[in-house]
Formats: C-alpha cells, sequence, structure tokens
C-alpha cells in the first residue's frame, strides 16, 4: 500500500535575480486530495506550481511526485538536472491547465486534445479520437469537436484546455487561475468541471481567487504571502477562524 504523499515540496526556494520569490515551502498532497492555493499576486503561488512539474528550476530544496524527485537525480547530497527527455516523461503524468488556454489556433477542439496522445504517447489515432470525443462530452462539450478555438467562447476554450490535460491520463492536475481570465458569467461552467473532477478522486493543486470554490471542494486550503506559507489547513477553519493577522486581512479584502 502506498503510504507517501503524491506531492511533497520540502524546503522549496526559488528567486529571480536578486527577488526571493519562494523562501522554504514545505506542503504536501494526498492522493485524491485537493489543494487550493490562495494569495496575493506576486506571493509565489504560481511559480510553486510550475516548479512542481520543472517549468521552474529549484534554487533549493526538493519535489516529490509520486515518491519520484521532480526534474533532477540525486547524487549523495547533491542534485544534477535531468536530460529534457527524462523531465518531459516526468510530465506525462501531470496535467496543466493555465490562465490563457493556449490552444493550438489551426486545430479544432478535438484534434487540440488528441495531439498529445497521438503525437507523444503513442496512441492509435482512432482510439484517441474516440476517447477525445468521451472528454469533450465529460467537459459540457459534446457539439464542439470540429470547432476551431476562435469560435469559442474563453470558458469552452478553457474546459477544452482540461480535456487536453486529462487525455494523457495524469495522476495530478495543477491549475494556475483558470477562471481569471474569463468573463464572470463563463466562470461557473469551469468551476463546474472541476468540481467533477475532485468529486471523481483527481488530485489537484489549485491556484484561485475563487474563494467559494476553495470552501466547497478544497480539502486543504493554504495562504501563501511573499513567498511563505502563512497558513493552511481545512477550509472553514482558514476562511472561518483565520489565525493570522495577514489571512484575516486578505480574506477581508476579496470577501
Amino acid at each position: 500500500m502506498t503510504t507517501h504523499p503524491l506531492v511533497e515540496a520540502r524546503d522549496v526556494r526559488k528567486h529571480f535575480g536578486a527577488q526571493q520569490v519562494l523562501k522554504g515551502i514545505d506542503l504536501q498532497v494526498r492522493r485524491g486530495e485537493v489543494m487550493c492555493l490562495l494569495g496575493p499576486s506576486g506571493s509565489g503561488k504560481s511559480t510553486f506550481l510550475r516548479c512542481i512539474n520543472h517549468l521552474e528550476r529549484l534554487d533549493g530544496g526538493r519535489i516529490y511526485v509520486d515518491g519520484e524527485l521532480m526534474g533532477y537525480e540525486e547524487h549523495g547530497p547533491r542534485i544534477r538536472e535531468m536530460k529534457p527527455s527524462q523531465i518531459a516523461a516526468q510530465r506525462r503524468g501531470i496535467g496543466m491547465v493555465f490562465q490563457r488556454f493556449n490552444l493550438f489556433p489551426h486545430l479544432t477542439a478535438l484534434e487540440n486534445i488528441t495531439e498529445a496522445p497521438v503525437g507523444v504517447a503513442g496512441q492509435d489515432r482512432t482510439t484517441a479520437r474516440s476517447q477525445g470525443r468521451e472528454l469533450l462530452a465529460r467537459v459540457g462539450l459534446a457539439g464542439q469537436a470540429g470547432a476551431y478555438p476562435a469560435r469559442l467562447s474563453g470558458g469552452q476554450q478553457q474546459r477544452v484546455a482540461i480535456a487536453r490535460a486529462l487525455a494523457m491520463d495524469p495522476k495530478l492536475m495543477l491549475f494556475d487561475e483558470p477562471t481569471s481570465a474569463l468573463d464572470p458569467e463563463l466562470v461557473g461552467d469551469v468551476l463546474n468541471v472541476m468540481r467533477d473532477l475532485a468529486s471523481s478522486g483527481m488530485t489537484m493543486i489549485v491556484v484561485t481567487h475563487e474563494i467559494g470554490f476553495a470552501r466547497e471542494v478544497a480539502d486543504q486550503l493554504v495562504f501563501m504571502d511573499d513567498g511563505v506559507v502563512v497558513e493552511s489547513g481545512p477550509p472553514h477553519h482558514v476562511i472561518s477562524d483565520p489565525q493570522h493577522e495577514r489571512t484575516r486581512a486578505f480574506l477581508d479584502s476579496v470577501l
């Protein structure tokens, strides 16, 4: 039986030039758990998320996904960055959804979803298309398989992006403020898809400002500020009874 957390961050540090963005992050996410990261802009939430799948190199610490050190090989007390092909292989098990949808504009919704399973994982194209249609139905877009991104609303594009990430059958999904670029009336459809994912047992780490979603769906709520974890715990505790003044001030400003 697997006892280790699916995601474990140990003393994670990151700087850009003289600016230290992450100042020693320690977090654990269990399999099947949803963690929501809250905090003001510039607090390090998105940078931490990008470190998990090694889109950003670490300047200190370790991140393990499913017991495997991400992006590096350990050599005694030292670590050495893996080859790009090894890092790419690790990333296949991690789906990521960005603020902007990053769909290929010249491909249809279905083609966007099948591109990686066929081109990266070597899946049979017929199988990939069949699974892609199932994923489109899952995100409420069964009738949009042949639509190009320019013909879809922002919310629809983001749901295609979620389906595209799911097409690689990830063990972990990362969401970087997935609704922040959407018009308010389009946010609900995307959050509903994410609720469905959470209820299905998908392990998720979500950077969000949607307090209601975090309260409803998260198992862990983490408040970050200035590169550190200020407070964490069950959502109802952190939101209803924050223990730190900085957390209280932030929640007062957004609620």
